[in-house]
């Protein structure tokens, strides 16, 4: 039976398209989730990559499918379901192996993790993804903190997958155990001051301009076509201009008023104020 040179557990809109990107740049990829009635659709799916993966639903089987010294990439909730699985996969691991937290994780749970692997000789990496599930599939940007080691071997895996700029892959070792966690919170931490901001020009141009839904979506579309041009005021001027079907009425305001958060602008302005540095932005976008 042939060996599989990464394995992705958890097959998630994140997880299937890193593994799916990883297949298509000619790397075998064993595949395994929680919910094991997500992997024959998803095999099924993926059309002509399908001989490049590996799906098992048993863990052992997965881990035992990889080539030694093995590198499973985590892609599942981060927190207390990292911390059982950690426990889980303990016993099926052996010295040299490396495990790579691909969530959200908070970088001080990442160096906590990274201390208690090294105690048996196993890697641990913190690994930030961005550029959601289009990225994930066609060039994500990758923040790697972790030990050299382990970012040596990963490193030709990482670089062909990543996304490129002026022709250079968008991928970096940043620093150990907890870096690219840092950076990517960090990151995360100035898209909530930029959506924030978006949001409150949005309410200005509303409530005190009177300007209606897709008059404001034409001004942020010609805004993009300048130096604010970004993937936040690209989609922003199209979703200002999107009108519900049933009612014909703006999209943005017949949808819930409300929106949720992973924890990485909040963690962005804790890490702030111990350093004694503002980020008064972000904070706000935390607490709307």
């Amino acid at each position: 039976m042939a060996s599989a040179r990464i394995g992705i557990y958890g097959l998630g809109t994140m997880g299937s398209a890193l593994a799916l990107n990883m297949a298509e740049k000619g790397f075998d990829v064993a595949v395994s989730n929680r919910e094991a009635e997500w992997i024959a659709p998803f095999i099924e799916e993926a059309g002509g990559l399908a001989d490049r993966l590996y799906p098992h639903e048993n863990l052992a089987d997965f881990v035992a499918a990889l080539e030694r010294p093995r590198v499973i990439l985590f892609m599942i909730p981060s927190g207390a379901p990292m911390d059982a699985m950690l426990r889980e996969i303990d016993p099926l691991l052996a010295p040299g192996d490396i495990v790579i937290d691909g969530g959200n994780a908070d970088f001080h749970d990442t160096r906590r993790r990274a201390r208690e692997l090294s105690v048996s000789r196993r890697y641990y990496v913190g690994l930030g993804v961005s550029g959601g599930e289009a990225g994930a599939r066609t060039g994500p940007s990758m923040m790697v903190g972790g030990p050299l080691e382990a970012w040596q071997r990963i490193a030709p895996i990482l670089t062909a997958i990543a996304a490129r700029h002026d022709g250079s892959p968008c991928v970096a070792h940043l620093g150990p155990d907890g870096a690219g966690h840092f950076v990517k919170t960090v990151h995360n931490g100035i898209e909530y001051a930029d959506m924030q901001i978006i949001a409150e020009i949005y309410g200005l141009l509303r409530g005190g301009a009177g300007l209606s839904p897709p008059e404001i979506g034409t001004l942020f579309e010609t805004w993009n076509a300048g130096p604010l041009r970004s993937f936040l005021v690209e989609i922003t001027a199209e979703v200002l201009a999107a009108r519900d079907p049933q009612t014909g009425h703006p999209v943005v305001d017949v949808i819930k008023d409300a929106a949720g958060q992973k924890g990485t602008g909040r963690w962005t302005v804790i890490e702030a104020l111990r350093l004694g540095q503002s980020a008064s932005v972000i904070e706000a976008a935390v607490g709307a």
